[in-house]
């Protein structure tokens, strides 16, 4: 048992193949099919077994200090119900029953467990999330402004993109990202009752939209987010290159010795 229950390996290869069955479910086609249902059951199960053993194994106690272990008792106990499924008719839960498989697909993230260097990563995330909270504050700012202002302006004219400040909001922040940001002057462009200087003005607003938030402010939270990511490594190298210009420090001062004593 605890072979089959306690091995890594086998435990990553069911983790896999459910992610899969959990996968096929997701088609309509087979969101019904009772022997993908069938398998999917007997994955839980294997996953319920997995943790009895190892809190019969280890004690509770020891087995919950593991933040691992946590996460996967947590997923086991959300996924208990759908063991009913096979013998309780549930077809008003169908919805329910999808949130407790989908929560269990977040198994696969035990496999950042063998990403190499996990930790000096996510301390590099903390880093650069802590660096960049600044501008990320000054473009949520900037997208409520420009939302709040556009909307006044082309709700008239523009519903579909500007018909109140929360359709807006999503609609700038589109054009931050560089994302179809020209199909918004098109589409004012191709309007017959606006005159060509108020054409010309609203493709001017959105060309500073996109300049401002998009160019701008967008590549400065990617700099500053990228930079902070790699600090680690140009601490590691302007290390080494201390340790080397003292060698190189160390190594002039013995030849300036080695040379005033030939000279005495």
């Amino acid at each position: 048992m605890k072979i089959i229950f306690l091995n890594e390996k086998i435990i990553l290869s069911a983790i896999i193949l459910n992610a899969l069955v959990i996968f096929l479910l997701a088609f309509p086609s087979l969101k019904m099919h009772p022997g993908l249902i069938h398998f999917d059951n007997l994955f839980v199960l294997y996953f319920t077994i997995e943790a009895i053993i190892k809190i019969r194994d280890r004690g509770f106690k020891q087995y919950i200090r593991i933040n691992w272990n946590k996460f996967d008792f947590l997923i086991v106990v959300f996924s208990l119900p759908l063991l009913l499924e096979s013998f309780i008719p549930i077809a008003h839960s169908a919805s329910i029953i999808t949130i407790f498989r989908l929560f269990r697909l977040l198994r696969v993230i035990r496999f950042f467990r063998f990403v190499p260097n996990l930790n000096h990563i996510l301390v590099g995330l903390a880093r650069a999330f802590r660096a960049s909270v600044f501008v990320f504050v000054v473009l949520i700012f900037l997208n409520f402004i420009f939302s709040v202002l556009t909307t006044y302006i082309f709700s008239h004219h523009l519903p579909e993109y500007f018909g109140d400040p929360i359709i807006s909001s999503f609609t700038i922040f589109q054009m931050f990202t560089l994302e179809g940001w020209n199909e918004i002057p098109a589409a004012i462009s191709a309007k017959t009752d606006l005159s060509v200087i108020q054409i010309n003005m609203a493709r001017l607003y959105f060309s500073a939209v996109v300049l401002l938030g998009g160019i701008f402010g967008m590549s400065i939270a990617n700099a500053i987010f990228v930079d902070e990511m790699t600090m680690d490594n140009n601490a590691q190298l302007e290390t080494k290159i201390d340790k080397l210009q003292d060698q190189i420090d160390r190594l002039e001062q013995f030849l300036m010795a080695q040379n005033d004593e030939k000279k005495a």
